[in-house]
């Protein structure tokens, strides 16, 4: 069983599965975001420690992160989004993120991303935007709160002034170009039928072109949980050896992958020590 490795071997062993890849599929969620420094939302009390406001109003975060919040108070759903949009921005991505990038570079046809987080971190790291697919929207990205004319446009131009005390937006709230109603991101919440997945849908398509490139596949799953486990089932439908990075939901079939109960930081740094054993990496 791969738990009864010591951690030496285990990096051997996803060594040699990288070595005999010709294409990575790096496939990640909040845990990989939570190694970069970045609050934990999995479960509401650590939500509540980032957002007093809401513990205070007993807010979950499926009630904030709900296209439902826009409507009965847009100032407090702005100001969940605008600071994390701040945060994110302000924010650098952790050191697992250069490795990544340093074993992609060594593989045939490199690496594509496919991740639930919508911090942007990935571009931000320097991976190419057209190698990331993101399963939930980026909130760097806007839409019409009721899209109108089923659009996506950067966010940029947005800089959220927020009353963190309060957890609310005291700037101008951002409308949609067109019919100057409200704006919100462009990220699938909970219970939301307005989400405009225009964006990701190509993002997909660029990922499905690249995958059948791909004759000896590798997944390389980091922090996915299975609480939304989108994409933690996308990994495992490749069909493919996955290499499973959770700090409390490693697990993986004996036969079919191999399971490090760590950081990211930790896993990706012990992989390329053992992957510079090997000559893969210098």
């Amino acid at each position: 069983m791969p738990g009864s490795l010591d951690s030496s071997e285990q990096f051997a062993r996803c060594a040699r599965l990288i070595g005999a890849a010709d294409g990575l599929l790096i496939t990640a969620g909040a845990g990989l975001g939570v190694d970069s420094g970045l609050p934990d939302f999995r479960g509401s009390e650590g939500m509540w420690r980032a957002y007093p406001a809401l513990g205070q109003a007993r807010m979950h975060f499926q009630d904030i992160a709900n296209p439902s919040a826009f409507v009965r108070n847009p100032r407090l759903a702005w100001g969940f989004y605008g600071h994390r949009l701040k945060m994110y921005r302000e924010t650098e991505p952790g050191p697992a993120f250069r490795v990544l990038q340093e074993i992609a570079r060594h593989l045939p046809e490199a690496a594509f991303v496919f991740t639930s987080n919508v911090d942007g971190h990935f571009q931000k790291a320097g991976f190419d935007p057209l190698r990331v697919c993101e399963c939930h929207g980026s909130i760097h990205y806007l839409q019409c709160a009721d899209g109108c004319m089923n659009d996506v446009w950067s966010a940029d131009k947005f800089s959220p002034e927020i009353d963190e005390d309060s957890c609310l937006l005291i700037g101008d709230l951002p409308g949609c170009p067109w019919c100057k109603r409200l704006a919100r991101p462009n990220i699938l919440m909970f219970g939301d039928w307005g989400w405009i997945d225009a964006r990701t849908r190509e993002q997909r398509s660029r990922l499905d072109v690249w995958r059948a490139k791909v004759d000896r596949l590798l997944v390389l799953e980091i922090g996915a949980g299975t609480g939304v486990p989108t994409v933690r089932l996308f990994g495992e439908s490749q069909g493919c050896p996955i290499i499973r990075i959770n700090t409390s939901e490693a697990k993986t079939a004996a036969d079919f992958g191999i399971s490090l109960r760590m950081s990211a930081t930790e896993a990706m740094h012990g992989i390329a020590a053992a992957l510079r054993d090997t000559g893969f990496l210098e």
